[in-house]
């Protein structure tokens, strides 16, 4: 991190949904891999865990007839989003302990999310999370690059009107914390979620640039504090 960056106050607090503010990975993941199994790919789901957490769908389609030589049908993007949708219904669950944090937080807050904005918004408001960021809400949808571009962090710090060397960005994957160190942020790593049970200490995260990593949002308070 720049002096610039540790110079400025803390203007804004930058949060991933999917396995951050909401426990969706080990859902949505456990969906693409059982989809991607049905038209040939053969891939399991540690492959699919550490290879497109955090990634958009059509960044993780490129990926898949790039490597694995296999062009989804027409449709199946729509299918599996269904799919996953579906089964938010009935096991999507928020955080232990976020709305707390976050509406307990004295800062500016903000989502910034590789999802599409329909998916974005059934899990921020089945979980009921989304008062807590009214239209603060961005999607990868929004920008020409997703994840691990920064694009997507620099376009919501620009919207919310905080210099980027403001921000902390909380981020559950290796992508979100590559964009958010591309894009000047500081960054924190969350392993809280259930995708994470195999490295609660967030090796991977730490490697690629989050300064602190933390498992219960308990702690958001000194993480913020710390940043």
């Amino acid at each position: 991190m720049d002096a610039r960056a540790t110079s400025l106050s803390l203007g804004l607090v930058i949060f991933d949904c999917d396995g951050v503010l909401v426990d969706s990975e080990p859902l949505s993941l456990a969906c693409l891999t059982a989809g991607l199994n049905r038209i040939g790919v053969a891939i399991d789901l540690a492959t699919v865990r550490a290879r497109f957490t955090g990634t958009s769908m059509p960044s993780i389609m490129a990926h898949i007839a790039r490597d694995y030589g296999v062009t989804a049908p027409e449709g199946f993007v729509e299918a599996v989003k269904a799919e996953t949708l579906a089964l938010f219904d009935v096991e999507l669950r928020a955080m232990r302990g976020v709305a707390e944090a976050v509406a307990a937080l004295g800062l500016p807050r903000c989502v910034a999310s590789s999802s599409d904005p329909v998916r974005l918004g059934h899990s921020l408001t089945l979980t009921g999370l989304l008062p807590l960021f009214g239209a603060h809400v961005f999607s990868s949808a929004q920008v020409p690059r997703g994840k691990p571009f920064p694009d997507l962090f620099l376009f919501a710090a620009d919207r919310m009107g905080v210099p980027a060397e403001a921000c902390l960005v909380i981020e559950d994957s290796v992508p979100g914390v590559t964009a958010a160190r591309s894009a000047g942020m500081r960054v924190a790593g969350f392993t809280g979620g259930g995708h994470w049970v195999h490295d609660p200490a967030g090796a991977d995260l730490v490697h690629a640039g989050a300064t602190r990593i933390f498992s219960d949002f308990s702690d958001l308070a000194a993480v913020i504090a710390e940043a």
